[in-house]
């Protein structure tokens, strides 16, 4: 699977962790930054990679901050994006299933490595179901439609 990642410096550390990991499972993964711990601005980062996603050069994201929201926050506002802040396995799975999330973000400051690990093995490896929630990703699609003109 093709992944885009990317972290402000609250998320760095736990992004390298991610990589390694992905890597080591097969992934093809492309890092949009931040490569230091230097303060920077998490929206630079969050454009890049929901614009790589919804762009379909790459068939899923991943961001991180300190606490998920505000890296999340910046990528919703691409048009086509749902990412998704999960802090346990089950809502990574639903919110692929359910939701058709095409983003996981996560906070460094609020997960150990161990469990962003397999919440990231239980986002990639879940598909959305369609059926009934195809109907409610459509009426996103209408609320995205009506107000970014």
């Amino acid at each position: 699977m093709k992944i885009a990642i990317g972290c402000d410096h609250g998320g760095f550390e736990l992004k390298e962790e991610i990589i390694t990991f992905l890597k080591a499972e097969g992934h093809e993964v492309k890092d949009f930054g931040t490569y230091s711990k230097e303060s920077c601005d998490y929206p630079d980062i969050a454009l890049p990679v929901a614009e790589s996603v919804v762009s379909k050069k790459y068939e899923l994201g991943i961001l991180i901050c300190g606490t998920g929201i505000g890296i999340g926050i910046s990528a919703n506002k691409v048009p086509g994006i749902r990412a998704a802040l999960c802090s346990d396995t089950f809502s990574a799975h639903a919110t692929r299933e359910h939701n058709n999330a095409n983003i996981l973000t996560l906070g460094q400051r609020v997960v150990g490595t161990g469990l962003a690990l397999d919440i990231v093995k239980t986002f990639i490896s879940s598909e959305f179901e369609g059926d009934r929630h195809a109907k409610r990703i459509n009426k996103i699609t209408e609320i995205e439609k009506k107000y970014y003109k």
